[in-house]
């Protein structure tokens, strides 16, 4: 009994809040703060899966080639699949996309392949709802284009079109409005050891003018911000971030690493992709005085850079577009994988020969910092420079298994290890 009386006081709490600020949502949130209905329809869409498009997907599978001892397979077909959030109580698993729908997907037996997968919250409009993350108490996150969401108790209350929901940051305040941009807009989130609530924002150009550059830096639209869960205390954790789409924070140390997708347009081989790591809050990671790396972009090549830029932990290959990441905290894996970093490679859109569709495995040196990087999961992109699926988003199942998104393809796979 304890639960429902929870999640209501918060849902009450943050309806009062949103009323006292004025900023009444336009759709049907505001009913569903008040614990209202909404007429939502009960048939809910869902995703078929079995069928010619997962037998397609199964055999492109067969080319994946992984480290002795590790298998992939097909766990749900997911259209647009981008970032995913797994329920700490039930492994739910809830992913976003850069439309206007996030899914839920439910391994109701724990087989290890998904069930169902239908629509996560029909009755509310999105926009962009790529980023998805979970308190430690099953507080349901949604980052989208320019608004934030939070839904308590999501793993219990998305069987019905009308779930517990609340506003974090009101629509048209994440971003000015005059900001949005259909460029770099994907957003994601973390919920850090502060129990805050981090976000990344990419900046809407490949290099900003320099009349933008102040703006960015007040609201972070080039970094990382952070805010407590309800909205309040916003402030930008991370300076210099040119577009990152993806991070995780580090459980031994606590410090929050993140990728960072480089400048295009300077050539097939620079700059480099960024995996980078934040030591403290205010730190400037180089952009746009540095396109990636090291290396100076064009526009900026004369301006002086902040003498305190601090460079990647990894250089990843120009182009292949570094996107989601995480620590492995499971058991499942071999001890060389434990408290490593796993991160999706989108694959490059820009680059004379393609290069990416993978996914990487960086190990950590004692110190914290980053040691060695290589190819854990490739096939993706074919001898003949096809894509078979272009991986987005890395997550792990209760099992310790690790799950892989793909909006290409519109699936996730399921990466376990059954040992040699």
């Amino acid at each position: 009994m304890n639960v429902p009386i929870r999640v209501s006081a918060l849902v009450v709490g943050l309806a009062c809040g949103a009323l006292a600020g004025g900023a009444i949502a336009q759709d049907n949130v505001q009913k569903l703060m008040n614990m209202g209905t909404t007429g939502a329809s009960l048939d809910i869409e869902s995703v078929p899966q079995t069928g010619a498009a997962a037998d397609a997907v199964k055999h492109n599978l067969e080319s994946i080639k992984l480290p002795p001892g590790f298998k992939i397979a097909l766990y749900a077909m997911v259209p647009d699949a981008r970032h995913m959030a797994v329920g700490p109580s039930t492994g739910v698993v809830f992913a976003g996309t850069r439309k206007t729908k996030i899914w839920s997907v439910t391994d109701r037996t724990k087989s290890r392949v998904a069930d169902d997968v239908k629509r996560f919250a029909p009755s509310v409009t999105m926009k962009v709802p790529n980023g998805v993350c979970f308190s430690r108490d099953g507080m349901l996150y949604s980052v989208e284009h320019n608004r934030v969401l939070v839904y308590p108790a999501a793993e219990f209350f998305y069987e019905g079109p009308d779930v517990a929901a609340g506003v974090v940051v009101p629509q048209g305040e994440l971003i000015p409005v005059k900001e949005e941009s259909f460029n770099h807009g994907a957003r994601t989130c973390r919920i850090g050891p502060d129990n805050k609530l981090y976000i990344t924002l990419g900046n809407p150009f490949n290099v900003p003018p320099k009349d933008k550059l102040d703006l960015y830096a007040k609201t972070g639209m080039m970094g990382i911000i952070r805010m407590d869960v309800d909205g309040k205390n916003r402030e930008v954790y991370a300076h210099g971030v040119r577009n990152s789409v993806g991070m995780d924070f580090n459980p031994k140390d606590k410090t929050l690493w993140f990728t960072d997708n480089q400048v295009d347009g300077m050539g097939d081989d620079i700059p480099p992709g960024e995996l980078n790591r934040a030591t403290e809050m205010g730190q400037d990671f180089g952009f746009p005085y540095y396109g990636g790396g090291k290396i100076r972009t064009i526009e900026y090549k004369d301006a002086q850079a902040p003498a305190n830029a601090v460079f990647p932990q990894v250089e990843m290959a120009a182009h292949a577009a570094d996107l989601g990441m995480m620590f492995y905290t499971g058991q499942m894996f071999p001890e060389q994988y434990r408290g490593g970093i796993f991160s999706a490679q989108h694959g490059s859109w820009n680059r004379t020969t393609p290069v990416g569709a993978r996914v990487m495995f960086t190990s950590l040196k004692e110190d914290g910092t980053a040691d060695k990087t290589e190819v854990f999961a490739d096939g993706w992109l074919t001898a003949n420079n096809e894509y078979l699926g272009r991986p987005v988003d890395v997550a792990m199942l209760p099992d310790g298994s690790l799950l892989v998104s793909d909006d290409y393809v519109g699936a996730i796979y399921r990466i376990s290890y059954a040992g040699k």
